[in-house]
């Protein structure tokens, strides 16, 4: 045998489904974690500086970002150690790895396997779809700030009434009712957009987002391989190839 017909049956056995997936799902966790991580911090700091004058009113949202972020270092190992045993997975069942091996026995414990993981994907990928939801909150908020900023920018100039124009993140669940002065209206509300801390805060949110719609497409395409590795061995179990454990 050549080195090329070496190289093609190699490259034959990879599973690319699976290999895509995995990528995709290493580059949305590490946006999502990563970018959601640090989205978190600067939230903080802007409710800090611009929207509670007493600690006491936002340690509580401080506790909840610190929590959050605790799990988010958590999403970020299950991913990676799960990514890696579906990609295992797809290299144990695709079906070019059996034709480059020859003969494959096809176990109930392989098919069992098969089985665990298609269920557990579905239910990741439904509890994912519910994280994408979420992810958009924080989004949307920083939008309807954005626009409001913009609104007040643009009347500056022709309206007294600019300071009607609020953001209350007291509305948002962020702080407590009683909180001073828990939001920000006209001029001052622009000077807030127009910071450093603002338009990072949003780009983060924004990737943060993004990362986890690239999670989501990665799952979903995982649940295709993996249920197509099943029915492959299902076949296998019905012609009799090996149904031993």
């Amino acid at each position: 045998m050549g080195c090329y017909d070496c190289c093609v049956r190699c490259l034959g056995g990879v599973p690319y489904t699976s290999l895509v997936a995995t990528l995709l799902c290493f580059s949305g966790i590490a946006l999502f974690c990563g970018c959601g991580h640090q989205a978190l911090t600067e939230t903080e700091r802007l409710i800090e500086t611009y929207f509670a004058r007493n600690m006491q009113d936002y340690i509580t949202l401080a506790y909840l970002i610190q929590y959050f972020q605790y799990i988010i270092y958590g999403l970020a190992s299950f991913f990676f150690l799960y990514c890696i045993l579906l990609l295992a997975e797809g290299f144990y069942t695709t079906s070019a790895v059996k034709q480059t091996f020859g003969e494959f026995r096809s176990t109930v414990c392989g098919r069992c396997l098969s089985t665990t993981f298609i269920v557990v994907t579905y239910v990741l990928a439904v509890v994912w779809l519910l994280v994408f939801a979420i992810a958009a909150l924080p989004v949307y908020f920083f939008y309807n700030m954005t626009s409001t900023c913009h609104t007040i920018d643009v009347l500056s100039e022709t309206a007294t009434s600019i300071n009607q124009l609020c953001i209350d993140v007291r509305q948002y669940g962020l702080l407590p009712w009683n909180a001073i002065p828990g939001k920000a209206c006209g001029m001052t509300l622009s000077t807030v957009c127009q910071t450093r801390e603002f338009s990072l805060t949003y780009d983060l949110y924004i990737a943060a987002f993004a990362g986890a719609g690239i999670t989501l497409l990665a799952l979903l395409t995982y649940m295709i391989s993996t249920t197509y590795n099943f029915a492959v061995l299902r076949y296998l179990g019905r012609k009799g190839i090996g149904t031993r454990c």
